[in-house]
């Protein structure tokens, strides 16, 4: 049995296979976002997700600070889209077309499918904050979703 460390975690936990999402959000300062495996729907009464957000996030307190945020479903084909708003800095939008939902946030062309919200509640996780937001909208397009596995993006279809 191997020893339990922070890269062997990282190993064994990437044979589950995630959806990659973009949580955005919107401030006085303009739209802000980053990528996002660990999302799940919560609840179906009332409707809820939940996603888990790095302490060392500089998007997430913006986002915090709005209390509404938007979780899109990337498609297969946004790959692009997952490693640009995963990275730190620079402007996340300037290539991404997008269109205000009605809470504000942004709603990515990109996604398959969104969940807008309204931040309902921020535990803490370990080097991760866990916050469960209440669903106020949502809608979905054709498509299926990008994939993360094994440290990698794919798709269902391989």
């Amino acid at each position: 049995m191997s020893p339990l460390t922070a890269e062997r975690f990282r190993q064994v936990s990437g044979q589950f296979p995630s959806g990659v999402t973009v949580v955005t959000g919107f401030d006085q300062s303009g739209p802000a976002g980053f990528t996002c495996q660990s999302f799940h729907a919560l609840s179906l009464d009332p409707p809820m997700v939940m996603f888990a957000v790095a302490r060392t996030s500089t998007s997430w307190p913006r986002i915090e600070q709005s209390a509404r945020c938007c979780v899109n479903v990337l498609s297969a084909d946004a790959e692009g889209v997952a490693r640009a708003f995963a990275t730190s800095g620079g402007d996340k939008f300037a290539d991404v077309q997008w269109a205000r939902g009605e809470n504000g946030s942004p709603i990515l062309s990109e996604a398959i499918a969104w969940f807008e919200a309204t931040i309902d509640a921020v535990h803490p996780g370990g080097d991760h904050v866990v916050v469960v937001a209440v669903v106020t909208a949502l809608g979905l397009s054709e498509g299926g979703p990008l994939v993360f596995h094994r440290g990698g993006y794919t798709s269902l279809s391989g």
